[in-house]
């Protein structure tokens, strides 16, 4: 079987088994076929030939080709999962890819912003602008359930419980999970679907069931709602920038910091595993060293 029909088997598997979106699809794609490229200018362009001296050579290159060490792991998992495909599927008989382990990279430390900041944001959103409640009820979602953006661009009005106060999010690979939110968010989404999306919805007749609108009264999408979050940083007296998911290392770091478990907020932020929420457990570290520093008399 030629290595481009083996390709689209795996980017299919992708699609229809793994309910993996379009962009994750499109970035396995893109390092895969790379690897094909490398393949052909090299000699035996055959997948199933491939060994761990091909593997050794390509990571060479890419080192050579001063790519980041994010991209390198990236890359190297993007093949370690095709290969595991093919192997489940009887059409390799060796994964090249499972015996590399490249060292881990220094920790990068999540931003988040602290308690004062979020009541700055929160000053700077009040309005009484159809979209002024727009913005505040966004800023109220994403600081008080942790999801992420795309996550909080695809909440339908039927994904909404006033009376438990929980929304069901669909998230990474369509996995569905239900995510409590406060009293300001519950107030702040009322609002605003009175006061703008209802107003929005019939001054444009639409009859979608999208709950974030843009002007225009369609559903908002992600980049619609970073860009609100930038206008809000601008009109702000905070000199940082922000980005979709400090809210969400925020919302993580704030519970953390108050005493939550570290069990509870991976259930909340929807990781499949503690690994990915454990870098949080860094922050806290910060504050208790900091904490320590200041009102211990031996410090």
């Amino acid at each position: 079987m030629s290595n481009q029909k083996l390709i689209e088997l795996f980017l299919n598997y992708l699609i229809s088994e793994r309910d993996y979106s379009v962009l994750t699809k499109k970035a396995y794609q893109e390092d895969i076929e790379q690897f094909n490229v490398f393949l052909q200018q090299t000699g035996d362009s055959d997948f199933s030939k491939v060994t761990i001296q091909d593997v050794r050579i390509y990571l060479g290159e890419l080192n050579e080709n001063k790519l980041s060490r994010n991209s390198v792991s990236r890359k190297i998992s993007s093949l370690r999962a095709f290969y595991q495909f093919l192997l489940r599927n009887n059409l390799a008989e060796d994964n090249p890819f499972s015996y590399v382990h490249l060292k881990k990279k220094n920790l990068r430390l999540p931003r988040f912003f602290y308690e004062k900041e979020m009541d700055v944001l929160f000053q700077v959103v009040k309005g009484e602008n159809p979209l002024d409640y727009r913005n505040e009820a966004i800023l109220e979602v994403l600081y008080g359930t942790g999801i992420r953006v795309s996550e909080c661009a695809g909440i339908e009005m039927k994904d909404i419980d006033f009376e438990l106060n929980v929304l069901l999010i669909r998230g990474k690979g369509n996995k569905e999970r239900y995510v409590p939110f406060g009293h300001y968010a519950a107030v702040a989404i009322q609002q605003y679907i009175k006061k703008a999306r209802d107003p929005l919805m019939k001054k444009y007749q639409k009859g979608h069931s999208v709950l974030f609108v843009n002007h225009h009264g369609d559903g908002i999408t992600s980049t619609g709602i970073e860009y609100v979050l930038n206008q809000v940083i601008k009109k702000s007296s905070l000199t940082s920038d922000i980005h979709p998911h400090m809210l969400r290392h925020t919302f993580a770091t704030h519970l953390l910091n108050n005493g939550a478990d570290m069990r509870t907020v991976q259930e909340l932020l929807g990781h499949s595993s503690l690994s990915s929420t454990q870098i949080y457990a860094h922050v806290t570290k910060e504050k208790l060293q900091k904490n320590y520093r200041q009102f211990h008399p031996r410090a």
